[in-house]
């Protein structure tokens, strides 16, 4: 099936239930006017050259022009390319990776597309979602000319979404999406967050991640449940949001979710109709699940996803789980999915046993470009994940490090989530982050660091004593270092290669 089929159905069915409301500006499309939106962009990229594999750009901040952009991409086959507008300064490597023939963007980003399409000799068009600009069309004007869509490919095995992934360990690399194995995955998600047409769906971080994609955009589009985008967050403002559009579930990453949390605890209640909240984008502390749980009476369902799958690894059930123990999982694989943990030699390993996390079934059809990437990590018909975990007996999955941040400490293998669990259990503590540091004397140094509430009162020492009874490790070498805040990725993650960084610039020595 096609994506955009989803919205071309609701439309049929229920052509005035709402479809997208565009939070910011209070701007809303029933089911019958985004499928109109999406056919007149259509139409305009059509009229600007855009044909079938093409790739169109889009650096845009959230917005209601950004979603009905991304369905006309879809609707004519062409590729949507999507480049977080954080990484404005990479805006040449962008270009030159996927060669688009189209740059949509924002008035504010207008010098920087110019100055990186000038050195992009594939770029035909630009276009501006806010009005005629120097070098570019306008894309109200182009959509009043009402241009029409020519007929639909509908090709649902042709490549539809181009997911840049966060370029933790290397350059960013564009995972492609196809049409059918994306949606038959949103279904599935639908199917485990038990997502009705009654349901409210709100998703404020960058749509230029694969996270919204599956998680607030085509699970909710696949049972006709309205979605809301929204731009600029903030912990008050998101909140009254959230009231005032009715959200019944919100999906986010995990400091968003905590924003939320601390404003809930202000106002003393939780926004109102939500009946769970959605976490990607990096693990979720047990203590924030806990605090959801025990405090607003709210699950917290934990994703576990890549940019490659167009879909999840894992994921949870929006239940409340009563085991504290059972807070570190994050839940069974999804059923359009194989999942394996594999040991040396791509031998499969036992229940509990950590090892390798694979997959088969439903990811990318590749690295756009990348053809030895491609095979590399698609070795054997497996999608290797690059991360470590392990299956219990419930069938639940639970991830325990990316391979590239395991440490090797004098021999021993740490894994980072145990030390950033441990520390964040301890009373006053908001964030922790374990990376490891370059050390002459025992090879690799573990350090740890870590953010506080407002008004604790912790010290590296008293942190590193109440850890210590909870570990297996040898905490001796271990360097805890208090700092005001963790560096974030866009995709809201914390930028341990940045954090790697700090600390060999500063020589922490272990206490």
């Amino acid at each position: 099936m096609l994506m955009h089929q989803l919205l071309i159905d609701n439309a049929e069915r229920r052509p005035s239930a709402p479809a997208f409301r565009w939070v910011d500006r209070d701007v809303s499309l029933t089911n019958a006017q985004a499928v109109a939106a999406m056919e007149a962009f259509a139409g305009a990229l059509h009229h600007l050259g855009v044909r079938k594999g093409d790739r169109v750009s889009i650096f845009a901040h959230n917005g209601m022009d950004y979603v009905v952009g991304l369905l006309a991409c879809w609707r004519i086959g062409a590729i949507a390319a999507l480049v977080n507008v954080k990484f404005a300064d990479q805006l040449d490597y962008y270009f030159a990776d996927h060669t688009p023939s189209v740059v949509i963007y924002t008035h504010d980003m207008g010098g920087l597309v110019r100055a990186a399409a000038a050195k992009a000799p594939s770029i035909k068009h630009l276009v501006c979602m806010d009005g005629p600009q120097e070098n570019a069309h306008s894309l109200p004007e182009l959509l009043a000319a009402k241009f029409s869509a020519p007929p639909d490919p509908g090709d649902e095995n042709a490549i539809a979404h181009l997911s840049y992934t966060s370029g933790t360990t290397g350059q960013p690399k564009g995972a492609c999406l196809c049409h059918e194995p994306t949606v038959r995955a949103s279904r599935c998600i639908a199917e485990r967050l038990r997502i009705t047409a009654d349901d409210v769906s709100f998703g404020p971080t960058a749509l230029s991640s694969s996270y919204q994609l599956v998680g607030n955009l085509l699970p909710p589009l696949a049972v006709g449940a309205a979605i809301n985008v929204m731009g600029k967050w903030t912990q008050p403002t998101g909140y009254d949001a959230l009231e005032k559009t009715g959200a019944t579930m919100l999906v986010g990453n995990p400091p968003l979710l905590e924003e939320v949390l601390t404003e809930s605890r202000v106002r003393g209640r939780a926004p109102g109709k939500l009946r769970f909240v959605l976490s990607g984008g990096g693990p979720v502390p047990p203590t924030l699940k806990m605090a959801w749980r025990d405090e607003l009476k709210i699950p917290l369902v934990e994703s576990y996803g890549q940019s490659e799958l167009g879909g999840f690894v894992g994921l949870g059930f929006p239940v409340l789980e009563p085991d504290d123990d059972k807070l570190l999982r994050v839940g069974p694989p999804l059923p359009d999915k194989e999942v394996r943990i594999f040991g040396v030699d791509d031998q499969p390993l036992g229940i509990g046993e950590v090892g390798d996390i694979v997959l088969r079934g439903g990811f990318m059809a590749g690295y756009f470009g990348r053809p030895e990437k491609t095979a590399e990590a698609t070795r054997g018909g497996w999608l290797r994940t690059g991360d470590l975990g392990l299956l219990d007996a419930d069938g639940y999955l639970t991830m325990r490090s990316r391979r590239a941040e395991l440490i090797e400490v004098s021999g021993t293998p740490w894994y980072p989530r145990d030390v950033e669990e441990a520390l964040c259990r301890v009373a006053g503590v908001r964030q922790a982050a374990l990376v490891g540091v370059p050390d002459p004397a025992i090879g690799v140094r573990p350090t740890a660091f870590v953010t506080l509430h407002s008004g604790a009162q912790q010290n590296a020492l008293s942190l590193k004593s109440a850890i210590k009874p909870e570990l297996a490790y040898d905490l001796d070498p271990l360097v805890v270092s208090i700092v005001a805040e963790l560096p974030m990725t866009p995709t809201g993650k914390i930028a341990k290669s940045e954090l790697s960084a700090q600390a060999a610039r500063a020589g922490l020595k272990s206490a």
